[in-house]
C-alpha cells in the first residue's frame, strides 16, 4: 500500500506530459488545411478608399463618332443662262418677235421677248404649254408665263418679259394666241383665245451639280418595288412603293440616305405618319426634277 502515492505521481506525470503535447484552438486556426477565420480574414483585400483599386478603371472611347451625312444640295443654273430661245413668225405672216428663257440664278426662269411686231387688229399673247394646240383652235389652258405681248405695232416694241416658274423644260410648245376681249368686230379665226402660232421649244438646261446620286441595287426585303423611269444617263428617276416597303430600306436600295430620300420628294405624299410608305405610289429619284 506505501507504492500507491508513486503510483500516482507517476500517473500525473503522464498527464502532465500528454496534457503538454495536445493542441491548442490556436494551433489548430493555424494548421496549414484548415485556414481560420482570423487567417482567412488577413487574406481578403480591404475596400478602404485611400487603397488603390487592383482594377483598373475603362480608359474612354478613342474612337471619333461617325460625321452625319453631309445635306443633300442642288445648285442652280447660273444666273443669265439662256436654256431656249427661238423666233416666231405666224402662218399668215401678221405676227412675228424674237424669245429667250433664261435662268434668274434661283432655279426660276424668264421668258423675254423682243422685236414684237402685231400687223393685225387685235391684241397678242404668248404662253408655254405642255401640251401643243393647233393654229385655229381655242386656247383652254393658259399654261406657264403666260405674256401680254401688245396690240398692233408695225414697228418694233419695247422688250418685255415674264416669270415662268422652275424646271420649265416639260414645257414643250410656245403658243401665240389672241387676247382680244370680245369677238365682235373681229374675224373668227381672231376671235378670244384663237391659237394664232405654235412653235416647239427646244431646251439646252445645263445639269445642275448635286451630291445626291441615286444607283439601283437590286430589289432586295422592304424594297421590292419598280424602277418605272430612268435620266437620260441611265440613272433612276422614279420608283413605284411595293407592298411593304420601308423608307430606310428604299433609301437604301438606292445608296442615298433617308433624308435625301425625303429631299427627292419634298411633298411628302409617299410618306406615311407610321413610318411606313403607300403602296404604289411614286417616288422621285431624280434631283433635276426638283423645283
Amino acid at each position: 500500500m506505501k507504492r500507491l502515492p508513486a503510483v500516482v505521481a507517476m500517473a500525473a506525470v503522464v498527464v502532465g506530459v500528454l496534457a503538454g503535447c495536445a493542441p491548442t484552438v490556436t494551433a489548430a486556426k493555424g494548421h496549414p488545411h484548415t485556414p481560420s477565420r482570423t487567417a482567412a480574414a488577413r487574406a481578403t483585400p480591404t475596400t478602404s478608399s485611400t487603397a488603390p483599386s487592383s482594377v483598373p478603371s475603362p480608359s474612354p472611347s478613342t474612337t471619333p463618332a461617325a460625321p452625319p451625312p453631309p445635306a443633300p444640295v442642288i445648285t442652280p443654273v447660273p444666273a443669265g443662262t439662256v436654256v431656249a430661245q427661238g423666233d416666231v413668225a405666224s402662218p399668215k405672216g401678221s405676227i412675228h418677235y424674237h424669245y429667250r428663257v433664261v435662268s434668274n440664278g434661283d432655279n426660276t426662269y424668264s421668258a423675254q421677248y423682243s422685236d414684237f411686231t402685231n400687223t393685225a387688229p387685235i391684241p397678242v399673247s404668248a404662253t408655254l404649254i405642255d401640251i401643243p394646240p393647233r393654229v385655229g383652235d381655242g386656247l383652254t389652258d393658259h399654261g406657264m408665263g403666260d405674256h401680254l405681248l401688245g396690240g398692233p405695232t408695225p414697228t418694233p416694241a419695247p422688250p418685255s418679259s415674264a416669270n415662268v416658274g422652275t424646271a420649265p423644260s416639260y414645257l414643250v410648245a410656245l403658243v401665240t394666241y389672241s387676247s382680244v376681249g370680245s369677238a365682235d368686230g373681229v374675224p373668227v379665226e381672231l376671235g378670244p383665245g384663237k391659237v394664232l402660232a405654235v412653235d416647239t421649244v427646244r431646251w439646252s438646261v445645263p445639269a445642275r451639280q448635286t451630291n445626291v446620286h441615286p444607283a439601283d441595287s437590286g430589289p432586295r426585303r422592304l424594297a421590292g418595288g419598280m424602277v418605272t423611269a430612268n435620266t437620260p444617263s441611265g440613272a433612276p428617276a422614279s420608283y413605284r412603293v411595293g407592298h411593304g416597303d420601308l423608307p430606310e430600306n428604299v433609301a437604301e436600295r438606292f445608296g442615298i440616305t433617308l433624308q435625301d430620300l425625303k429631299w427627292l420628294n419634298p411633298s411628302g405624299r409617299a410618306f406615311g405618319s407610321d413610318g411606313y410608305l403607300y403602296e404604289s405610289t411614286i417616288l422621285n429619284l431624280d434631283p433635276e426634277a426638283l423645283p
